[in-house]
């Protein structure tokens, strides 16, 4: 019996042994990132499916609002004690300033900062610009024949009752906007815009919707908006003045920032070759010198649009909002 109960051990022992031995390597652990941004879409889906690709050990996700809502999401989640957001990118410049104010950022100076190409920087690195939103005048190529190339134009007879600006109280880049026109041409230019017939329209995409209908000659254009428009074969034309309006979409790592290392790791990728591509295919200006613009769709290159760009104040755009929209209201209703 013993001998039998040896002989078995043996040959278990020997058939144990016979079995390599696999162990699992433990998982790496996931990390996380989330993104708050006013982008499109199309826009934010395409640079989370790249970055995602770089990084797949990275769970990305993100919301997509009106920065007004984010800024309000954000506010009840500090309020909270419970931040969720790791990233802010949206193209309203005076929230970053004022985020930064009441400390609600952390400073990080990307590797690729140095190659950013803009009008609006901070040198203490707590946001970046990310892309250089434009604006120029779309306008309907069945009333305008000859593109307008100075804001003056904008005051003749081929406008006359035609010309269009998004209201500044529903549009925050409509707001920007016109308070760089105030501080670059004075009230005074938006007395002669109205005396010539110059409309309130609604949102930023509604006013060229009403130049390609026809129900305004022109109107005062995101670059994007207007030639995604045209190469779907609206009847439209896209023009930039001889000053330009640029107005960059920063982004900046939230204070408190649960998931620091993902959150400098997708700065630095929007701010990469890579990034900055994607961002040009969306028919918008890149911030840098060395990414390529979408040709012949009337965009300008990242370093003539900073060239030309209207100076922005935008201390006194934060301090005197409120005005601006009323002044704006009162002056073209009248």
């Amino acid at each position: 019996m013993k001998k039998r109960l040896l002989m078995f051990f043996l040959v278990l022992l020997i058939i144990v042994s016979s079995v390599p031995l696999t162990f699992a390597a433990p998982k790496a652990k996931k990390e996380k990132l989330m993104v708050y941004t006013s982008m499109k879409e199309q826009l934010i889906g395409q640079i989370r499916d790249a970055f995602v690709k770089k990084y797949p050990n990275i769970q990305f996700d993100y919301y997509s609002a009106g920065a007004g809502k984010l800024m309000a999401k954000l506010a009840t989640e500090r309020q909270a004690g419970n931040i969720m957001v790791d990233v802010i990118w949206t193209s309203e410049i005076p929230d970053f300033y004022q985020l930064k104010r009441e400390g609600m950022l952390e400073k990080y100076i990307s590797p690729e900062a140095a190659k950013v190409v803009s009008p609006v920087k901070d040198p203490d690195g707590y946001f970046t610009p990310i892309r250089l939103g434009t604006l120029g005048i779309a306008y309907n190529t069945n009333y305008i024949k000859t593109p307008p190339k100075t804001w003056d134009d904008l005051l003749g007879k081929d406008y006359a009752d035609g010309f269009g600006i998004a209201n500044p109280a529903l549009s925050g880049t409509s707001m920007v906007s016109v308070a760089a026109m105030v501080q670059n041409l004075g009230w005074e230019y938006f007395e002669k815009l109205r005396a010539n017939g110059a409309k309130i329209g609604k949102g930023s995409g509604e006013v060229v919707d009403d130049t390609a209908l026809g129900d305004l000659k022109a109107c005062l254009a995101v670059d994007y908006i207007t030639i995604g428009k045209i190469q779907k074969g609206a009847t439209l034309g896209f023009a930039y003045l001889d000053k330009i309006l640029v107005i960059p979409s920063p982004a900046a790592i939230v204070k408190g920032s649960k998931n620091i290392e993902a959150a400098k790791k997708f700065i630095d990728f929007m701010l990469s070759a890579e990034g900055q591509a994607i961002i040009a295919n969306s028919l918008t200006l890149p911030i840098r010198e060395d990414v390529p613009i979408v040709k012949n769709v009337g965009l300008v290159a990242p370093e003539e649009a900073v060239r030309r760009a209207m100076p922005i104040d935008y201390d006194w755009v934060m301090a005197e909002k409120t005005n601006i929209i009323d002044q704006f209201t009162k002056i073209m209703t009248k």
